[in-house]
């Protein structure tokens, strides 16, 4: 299936921005079932330093704002090529330690809620068994629109009983993870069927099973991803693979828009 994207994230400032930093993780890359055909990043208001490979082979841009703006716009888009693999991605690539995927951090410490999910289960647990880890989470923390804070981590979400894609994903890796299973978090674009608009990125775990490699796991809607997913970044958790993270100096009472269009070509 080949996918077009848009994405276009803009900030507005009621004060003007002195000095400014931004790390984008917007762009797919080609790698394991996703060719991409195309693709370009557009800025106003700022420009584009340089661009790297961070450690989890992340394709990151740093830009940086122009002097005293009001209004920054970063514009990303292109065509990707999926193939379907059943969520398959296959054997760890790369120079970052396979046993890397198995520290925790502070958003997907296990605590009781996680031990009370992986109950009976063990280090060798398969696809089935994770699948039903993953309708286990599912149910127990229903995705709700909206429902959480930002800086939730796996057990606060547990606790409240309810969060969305990113909770879903910081509680897979948690549980995984206390089953010393390699995971880690995958952010990218996902096609809906009820609409092309959308406001922000989708997120899904990726567990290392013995003698399959990487597998998708996307707890909140149920499955393996499909044709209809696209791969952007990973990491440990959220903070690894966040579409913009940065800092800067003025702007005050910031205000944020997000446009994300993907649709089948």
């Amino acid at each position: 299936m080949r996918l077009k994207i848009d994405h276009t994230t803009v900030y507005r400032f009621e004060t003007p921005v002195v000095y400014g930093l931004q790390q984008l993780r917007k762009t797919p890359k080609s790698s394991y079932n996703q060719s991409v055909l195309g693709w370009d990043t557009r800025i106003e208001g700022g420009r584009k330093e340089v661009t790297f490979e961070d450690h989890h082979h992340n394709t990151t841009e740093l830009i940086s704002f122009d002097p005293n703006i009001t209004e920054l716009s970063v514009s990303s888009a292109g065509e990707v090529e999926i193939t379907d693999n059943a969520g398959v991605l296959g054997p760890h690539h790369g120079m970052t330690p396979l046993w890397l995927y198995q520290m925790n951090t502070s958003l997907t410490e296990a605590g009781p809620g996680t031990r009370a999910l992986v109950k009976g289960m063990t280090a060798d647990a398969g696809i089935s068994e994770l699948h039903e880890l993953s309708d286990r989470i599912r149910t127990q923390v229903p995705y709700t629109l909206g429902a959480s804070a930002p800086d939730w981590s796996a057990e606060d979400a547990i606790a409240a009983g309810q969060g969305v894609c990113q909770d879903h994903t910081h509680i897979m890796i948690a549980c995984a993870r206390a089953l010393k299973l390699p995971t880690r978090y995958a952010s990218g674009y996902l096609m809906l069927n009820e609409t092309t608009i959308q406001d922000a990125m989708h997120a899904w775990a990726e567990v290392h099973v013995e003698g399959l490699g990487w597998v998708g796991f996307d707890v909140s809607n149920g499955v393996s991803p499909d044709t209809r997913y696209v791969r952007v970044a990973t990491g440990l958790d959220y903070s690894d693979a966040a579409p913009i993270t940065g800092t800067r100096i003025g702007g005050v009472n910031e205000e944020l828009h997000v446009s994300i269009h993907v649709v089948q070509q």
